[in-house]
């Protein structure tokens, strides 16, 4: 059960959670507050709900399945290691600078786009790039972990995570954008620098263990080939045998010394290789090795299309965002086109979105048509493309299975809300805003809620009731906003963090290890700056 360790913590979360339908009375609000009693689920429930998230949220299960499919294929190909060898080679020298850029990328896309379940297309590749580059799995889970949480706090324009969060709050779409984006920015710092930290750190101790064991060879070395002194009491023996037995004596010692300087040189690249992210590192993450060469130009012009295609079809351009039309007027006009009086593209493409209203169903698509162009140029057997698939898409089980389990979770506190009893003991706490309750319930709909819409529906219309003075609720909107994000970067219900421990195969225990300083500094930054907000 260990590598299935946060499918484990996740259900673990969700039993206990159970348990709270036990202890606490459910509430709601609805003008007002009302108690419902306790509302207590019971163990039908446990295995109805699953199938319940599953009818509310069943696409995300299968985007992830669809998008482990997907590599599945790519690794049927041998140019695509080509492919990923050729852009490490080519930032040789330069891996922090490409490792800050992709945690920017990350952040930024969250942020604006509100991709971060959508930026799971590309966190395979992301994920073989940092191992190829030398760094670990913990490297990889706080890059792309971290990155994500930080786009979700520092979110801006990303308006699918922060709707509900506005009307709750009678909020502009650009409220306090200058301080979102600082917070966007700030976190982006104090993640690399807590990532160059550990790598550092990492760097170091892997350094004093190779040391340790090379002094260690040495010193069996020398022993091995170390030829006894002539002993000069006893010096009866003939020379013709003192050279006979020399030379047996040394050709005995110094076939060991040649087995064993061998041993020892192959015992030292293994542990080169274990300790610099070796086989058994990448195994699964990386594609196997190719010796002949491989056009690549196909993987480079294909992603680089994915890539814009992802970025221009999630960032709000429409009405809830920039309030740019050119899109959604080009989708009306190609719905309508007419070939001799045939409406070729709205038959031949079926309902689409503009750019800026896409989910992630609208990617299967292009993901679809993408990775079959790739198996045409490079002239992919089916048999392997349905058997890349079905491989790729089981390495995707386990974090399907994350995504299940979470909305599973998500149904529990939705049927069972019992968490507003909770938010209202604390809020009665005191009157009016205040930053340390205010901040706890946020944390808390953030560990209950996991996804945003729900967190902020779950107790911003309650909170409103209670802090009744509206000059506050700029503030409030960044709390909630930014501690939602820290949360996720934490909380076993998180569906980020787990599913890419899971796929990852990194202990949540580990996680929290090496990741508590990022987040405790993360957390420091947040109250400052609220406070500084509070005051001015």
């Amino acid at each position: 059960m260990k590598k299935h360790n946060a499918i484990k913590a996740v259900l673990i979360t969700l039993l206990l959670f159970m348990v709270l339908t036990w202890i606490f009375p459910a509430a709601y609000f609805s003008g007002e507050y009302a108690e419902q009693g306790r509302v207590q689920m019971g163990l039908f429930d446990l295995f109805n709900y699953p199938l319940t998230s599953i009818s509310y949220f069943g696409y995300i299960v299968l985007f992830i399945v669809l998008v482990g499919g997907f590599y599945g294929i790519l690794y049927k190909i041998p140019a695509y290691r080509s492919f990923l060898d050729k852009i490490v080679s080519k930032v040789s020298g330069k891996e922090k600078l490409v490792l800050a850029i992709m945690m920017i990328l990350f952040a930024v896309l969250t942020s604006i786009c509100g991709l971060q379940i959508g930026l799971a297309i590309f966190i395979p590749f992301v994920v073989s790039l940092i191992l190829l580059m030398g760094y670990d799995k913990v490297v990889a889970a706080l890059t792309v972990v971290g990155s994500i949480g930080v786009g979700l706090a520092g979110t801006t324009y990303a308006y699918s995570n922060i709707a509900s969060l506005l009307s709750a709050l009678s909020l502009d779409f650009d409220f306090e954008i200058g301080m979102r984006f600082v917070i966007l920015v700030l976190g982006l710092i104090i993640l690399m620098f807590n990532v160059f930290m550990y790598i550092k750190k990492d760097k170091t101790k892997k350094g004093d263990k190779l040391e340790k064991k090379s002094i260690k060879k040495i010193e069996v070395e020398e022993e091995v080939i170390e030829v006894p002194k002539k002993d000069e009491k006893k010096g009866e023996t003939s020379k013709a045998a003192k050279t006979s037995n020399n030379k047996k004596s040394t050709k005995k010692k110094g076939k060991s010394s040649k087995n064993n300087n061998k041993a020892a040189l192959k015992d030292e690249d293994i542990i080169v290789v274990k300790e610099s992210v070796g086989t058994d590192e990448m195994e699964g993450y990386v594609p196997t090795i190719v010796n002949s060469k491989h056009k690549i130009w196909p993987f480079v012009i294909g992603f680089s299309l994915l890539f814009i295609l992802l970025v221009l079809a999630f960032i709000p351009w429409g009405e809830y965002g920039f309030g740019v039309k050119v899109f959604t007027e080009l989708t009306e006009n190609t719905q309508k086109f007419e070939l001799f009086g045939f409406p070729i593209f709205a038959k031949l493409l079926g309902t689409f979105n503009a750019f800026g209203e896409w989910s992630i169903t609208d990617m299967f698509l292009p993901l679809g048509l993408l990775v079959l162009i790739f198996a045409l140029i490079y002239k992919v057997k089916i048999n392997d493309i349905f058997d890349g698939f079905v491989k790729g898409a089981k390495k995707a089980l386990a974090p399907a299975a994350i995504a299940l389990f979470v909305y599973t979770i998500l149904v529990l506190v939705t049927y069972h809300p019992f968490q507003l009893v909770i938010y209202k003991a604390i809020l009665g706490l005191s009157k009016g805003f205040n930053i340390a309750t205010t901040s706890l319930v946020a944390i808390l709909a953030s560990l209950f809620n996991s996804d945003p819409s729900y967190v902020f529906q779950s107790v911003l219309p309650y909170y409103v009731s209670k802090v009744t003075n509206s000059d506050n609720y700029t503030i409030v909107g960044i709390m909630f906003q930014s501690l939602y994000g820290l949360t996720m970067l934490v909380a076993p219900s998180s569906l980020v963090l787990m599913g890419v421990l899971s796929y990852l195969k990194v202990n949540y225990k580990d996680w929290l290890k090496n990741a508590w300083k990022f987040l405790l500094e993360f957390l420091v930054v947040l109250l400052i700056l609220f406070i500084i907000l509070a005051v001015i």
